[in-house]
């Protein structure tokens, strides 16, 4: 390629690059002159962020917000009510636990209830509290009162004979009964069916 033909392309392109940085400069000169008019409203401005907000964008917000209400609301209707619930699960789970320990050790194993310390305790068949298999060196005694995530549930009722039921090596229990349980009028019962020791809970 000769000299001349580079010169020319050279050329050119200068000449391109002049014409382009003069057209888009009109273009934005133009269109700030069309959309902003001295200050005043009669359009808008590019450059300018809006400041408020759509209709559609006011909705989503009070429709989130209204979900959120609603989300809370089992929430804030009280701690007591997960503290029942709680307090339930625990003495079934425990009825279940003294009813394995008489299978697996082939002895009498007992649960005490004692309305008046709001407490429980799971007992061998000398009537030794047994150890907590979780809480090392501890007896394995539950007291509501003293147990904070716990403390808004009251043992209301026992219809076990003495207060007590007593598993045998098969797992079946000497009675059948209830337990009552009150949490800030929220009242909760673990029926405990006699022979199959089968346990269910009404809330």
């Amino acid at each position: 390629m000769s000299k001349n033909v580079c010169k020319r392309i050279i050329v050119s392109l200068k000449k391109g690059k002049r014409w382009l940085n003069k057209m888009t400069g009109l273009a934005f000169s133009k269109i700030n002159l069309r959309y902003s008019n001295s200050g005043k409203d009669a359009g808008f401005d590019l450059f300018r962020k809006s400041s408020g907000f759509t209709l559609i964008e006011i909705i989503i917000v009070v429709v989130i917000l209204s979900i959120a209400a609603l989300a809370a609301i089992p929430l804030m209707s009280s701690a007591a009510g997960v503290q029942i619930r709680s307090a339930t699960n625990l003495i079934a789970a425990d009825l279940e636990y003294a009813k394995s320990m008489a299978i697996s050790r082939g002895q009498y194993f007992y649960v005490v209830f004692n309305e008046g310390t709001n407490s429980y305790q799971i007992e061998d068949q000398n009537n030794n509290i047994i150890q907590h298999p979780v809480k090392k060196g501890f007896p394995y005694v539950m007291n509501f009162t003293e147990e904070k995530r716990l403390n808004k549930v009251d043992i209301t009722g026992v219809s076990f004979t003495d207060d007590k039921v007593r598993f045998d090596c098969l797992g079946s229990p000497d009675n059948g009964g209830t337990i009552t349980l009150e949490s800030d009028g929220t009242t909760a019962t673990i029926t405990m069916e006699p022979i199959t020791g089968y346990i269910s809970i009404s809330l």
